[in-house]
């Protein structure tokens, strides 16, 4: 009986490179030390919470930002020269 299904060695290749995975992760922790240093200084005025950490969130957002649109210039040298 023939296969029904897809076979197993075809797999797309990934969208994103590790390094794009590894900013987003560094994202991801940039927007939660911010929301977080936000959320245990009780102050409503104090330093930390008014600049420190919205800084550190907008950088947190601007680097997912980059890491989405940052490919890797290596990889397609390679399969345009091999084409």
């Amino acid at each position: 009986m023939a296969k029904r299904g897809r076979d197993t060695n075809d797999k797309a290749p990934m969208f994103f490179s590790a390094y794009n995975y590894k900013l987003i992760g560094l994202s991801i922790l940039l927007i939660v030390v911010g929301f977080t240093a936000m959320y245990m200084e009780n102050a409503v005025n104090g330093f930390i919470s008014l600049y420190i950490s919205p800084i550190l969130v907008m950088a947190g957002y601007i680097l997912v930002v980059f890491a989405i649109m940052k490919h890797d210039r290596d990889k397609n040298t390679e399969t345009e020269t091999s084409s």
